[in-house]
């Protein structure tokens, strides 16, 4: 399997990206291709000390798109970046997958510019599996569609079902719409008519609405919303996460008691944060578009581009795009 990875994508590109590339090619057996300035590239990967591969190839693309770049704005005038040049493999069948932590929106508009939409369904989302005391729930939409319509909340739950399905092994996922209130007939007209269309579907196990208070209690397996409040939820999470730790880190330093006792509660907070931590999760996957884009966190450094690429890979593995298509075959679409 070959995956493209995008070397100027992210905060620490390109050496984190190129660092997380030789580990999944490692550990993985698979080729990775870099793609951007392979002069860059190439420089890097000999200052880093990294040995030459067969797992690891460089394709070259001479222009990068920033993160602060307005996405259709840069699409249109950098037709040779980093993400439209992986889009165009993809597209051609060279690479299986593609991977990139760079310009969100630019990732997203390239996958419709260039990729298309699956047939029956209309717009892309995000969707990022995060930790439940149930073990994960799926958080879709988050960030790729904005001012959503009920039918792109009836989609995304399907996709999200699939995606649970078929990636994390859960059978019959639990689908929830994220709104105000339990009760039904609670939320804005979209709410409301996505519900209807949610508890018409034979094709979801839908349980209802669900409140931000009971995802972390894992109430709910898929948990659909607009892509603004998925957004602003995945955010705070990680903040709230971050916030905690360094919270207790702050109080322990202070007192001797806490100090002793830590040694003993290590091993245990470590895997409690590791369980909060993006890099852990790697990347979200772009559901909706022709090919497999996985999009990872703009911070992401090589540990969680490998964990991404692993992403990448097991979708692909698990035939995932396919299964997303099946499922709207027969035209079950509002």
């Amino acid at each position: 399997m070959r995956i493209a990875l995008d070397a100027m994508g992210g905060d620490y590109a390109p050496e984190e990206i190129i660092k997380g590339a030789f580990m999944a090619a490692k550990e993985l057996e698979e080729e990775i291709v870099l793609v951007g300035d392979e002069v860059l590239i190439k420089d890097t990967i000999r200052r880093l000390g990294l040995e030459e591969t067969r797992g690891v190839s460089v394709y070259h693309a001479p222009e990068s798109i920033e993160m602060g770049e307005t996405p259709v704005d840069a699409i249109r005038k950098k037709k040779r970046s980093s993400i439209l040049e992986s889009m165009k493999l993809l597209k051609g069948g060279e690479v299986s997958a593609f991977v990139s932590a760079g310009n969100t929106g630019a990732v997203v508009a390239a996958s419709l510019l260039t990729l298309g939409r699956l047939e029956g369904i209309d717009r892309p989302a995000l969707g990022v599996a995060i930790p439940t005391l149930k073990g994960r729930a799926l958080l879709i939409d988050v960030g790729a569609t904005v001012g959503c319509k009920p039918r792109n909340l009836y989609q995304f739950a399907i996709m999200g079902s699939v995606y649970m399905s078929a990636i994390l092994n859960i059978d019959k996922p639990r689908v929830g719409l994220l709104t105000v209130g339990e009760e039904r007939g609670k939320g804005d007209e979209v709410i409301k008519e996505a519900y209807e269309l949610l508890e018409a579907s034979s094709k979801i196990n839908f349980i209802g609405n669900v409140e931000g208070k009971d995802i972390p209690f894992g109430m709910a397996d898929v948990v659909v919303c607009d892509g603004f409040v998925g957004n602003v939820m995945l955010k705070f999470i990680e903040g709230v996460a971050e916030a905690v730790y360094k919270l207790l880190q702050e109080e322990i330093g202070k007192r001797l008691l806490p100090r002793i006792g830590i040694l003993f509660m290590l091993p245990m907070l470590k895997e409690l944060w590791q369980e909060f931590d993006y890099e852990a999760y790697g990347g979200t996957p772009l559901l909706g578009v022709n090919g497999v884009v996985i999009v990872a966190h703009g911070r992401s450094k090589a540990r969680a581009i490998f964990n991404a690429i692993k992403v990448a890979r097991e979708f692909v593995l698990q035939d995932g795009l396919e299964k997303i298509k099946r499922k709207f075959e027969g035209g079950e679409r509002p």
